[in-house]
């Protein structure tokens, strides 16, 4: 779309259309006017294009979904209108799961959504086997298209998993949905109006989907397999608390700079009876 605009207007003509529309953004709230305004003009395709996704950003439409794709550890990732946007501080929790992987490892990505962290993880590592499972439709789609080499499943955590993977899984990511049902309200518009319910809402503490994955992963996680979920600072204690009284080592690992919180929980190897 920038070679078509530029054909057409000069200089001038593109400086105030640049300005107009920046201005139109902030207008509408948006803090980063101007690198969103980059981002709207090199991702149309046409001038009639750029006036509709001007019009949906106003209106509060993510920008990811007005774009219809998201930088997310350096990748372009597809996001498709309604699925969760992944967030910056998620990119935390690939790191730590980077660490913990090896060259053909079984990764599973729990509550994938966009299928962003499995996505990362097949590019940055040796051959591993991912899977992904997602309850939302929508979001399946939008990870068979991010994760052309990894199976994505849909259903409810962990029951479209094929059983051959109990005791074998070597890392399990979790970015499982963590904010109180009170808290929704709380939440930026684009979040609570343009992102599914079900990937937000982890209940009346927002720990309903984090025991659940905890209380099941054992089976699933093979000696000294991990599981990592990304929770907030404060509920991280009570996270430690879930692991620990399901049989996993915890321990917390956070990074300041993008306001980040991981869990880890090992599954202890099994020792012999003599």
């Amino acid at each position: 779309m920038g070679v078509i605009i530029v054909e057409k207007i000069n200089r001038d003509e593109k400086d105030a259309a640049f300005a107009n529309i920046v201005n139109r953004l902030r207008n509408a709230g948006c803090v980063f006017a101007e690198d969103e305004t980059r981002l709207l003009i090199s991702s149309a395709q046409t001038l009639v294009d750029l006036i509709s996704m001007v019009e949906k950003r106003e209106s509060g439409l993510p920008l990811e979904h007005v774009i219809g794709w998201t930088d997310f550890c350096g990748l372009r990732i597809a996001v498709d209108s309604g699925v969760f946007v992944p967030r910056r501080r998620t990119e935390f929790l690939v790191q730590q799961a980077a660490i913990l992987a090896r060259p053909k490892s079984i990764v599973v990505d729990l509550c994938c959504g966009s299928g962003a962290i499995g996505a990362v993880l097949i590019t940055w590592l040796d051959q591993i086997k991912l899977y992904a499972v997602d309850i939302d439709p929508i979001a399946v789609k939008c990870a068979q298209r991010n994760l052309p080499n990894g199976q994505v499943f849909r259903g409810d955590l962990f029951k479209p998993l094929p059983d051959a993977l109990k005791g074998h899984v070597d890392v399990l990511v979790a970015n499982v949905p963590y904010v109180p049902t009170e808290s929704i309200n709380l939440l930026p518009s684009e979040a609570r109006i343009h992102e599914a319910l079900v990937a937000l809402d982890g209940g009346k503490d927002g720990l309903n989907i984090q025991r659940r994955v905890a209380a099941s992963a054992p089976h699933w996680l093979s000696p000294n397999g991990h599981l990592l979920i990304e929770t907030s600072e404060q509920q991280a204690p009570q996270t430690v608390e879930i692991f620990a009284a399901n049989g996993l080592i915890p321990k917390v690992a956070s990074f300041n700079e993008l306001d980040a919180t991981v869990v880890i929980g090992t599954r202890p190897t099994l020792k012999r009876n003599d």
